[in-house]
């Protein structure tokens, strides 16, 4: 299509010129002028992501899965009961009040909590894409709306003035008769 109907088309939808849109708008105007479907982008199709962020990701999943939650409450207390019934047996490596148990888990904490916050910034920049994304759909549905709407209207008014005209024939049609008869 032609800058100039791609000007057109951006005046008639947007009532503004094809260069004062923003990139967004433009990829709108583009795609309803060329008729394309709206696809997802290559960001969406492809995963691009380096094994850190996978497992990141992984870790993430897990780490925040009431099955982690259930099976860490597990060992927790069979650490606990270990090491406070254990004494009898002389089998203790923790006794009470569990030091290594709270070192363990500040270390826990200390590497899953900046994983966590690393996939949770992947999952916000993918939201912000796909919120991009429908975005474009939406407007670019918007504009098509409006663009029907114009030709249904065009439409419209050619019908009203073909059946003026049908009208017109007819009033003149019976005045001849009516003249004719009298």
């Amino acid at each position: 299509m032609t800058e100039d109907a791609r000007d057109n088309l951006a005046r008639q939808l947007l009532s503004c010129t094809y260069e004062e849109l923003t990139p967004v708008q433009r990829s709108v105007i583009d795609l309803i002028a060329n008729e394309a479907p709206t696809g997802l982008g290559p960001h969406a199709k492809v995963d691009d992501r380096t094994y850190g962020q996978r497992l990141a990701d992984r870790v993430a999943a897990v780490g925040g899965s009431w099955g982690f939650i259930i099976a860490f409450a597990v060992v927790l207390v069979v650490w606990m009961i270990w090491n406070v019934f254990g004494k009898r047996l002389g089998i203790t490596f923790d006794p009470y009040p569990f030091i290594f148990l709270n070192l363990m888990l500040s270390m826990l904490a200390a590497i899953q909590a900046p994983v966590i916050m690393m996939s949770q910034n992947r999952a916000a920049q993918r939201d912000r894409e796909a919120a991009e994304h429908d975005y474009v759909v939406n407007l670019r549905a918007e504009l098509e709306i409006m663009h029907l709407h114009d030709k249904l209207d065009a439409l419209r008014d050619e019908q009203i003035v073909e059946l003026l005209k049908r009208q017109g024939e007819a009033i003149r049609l019976l005045k001849a008769r009516l003249e004719s008869k009298a």
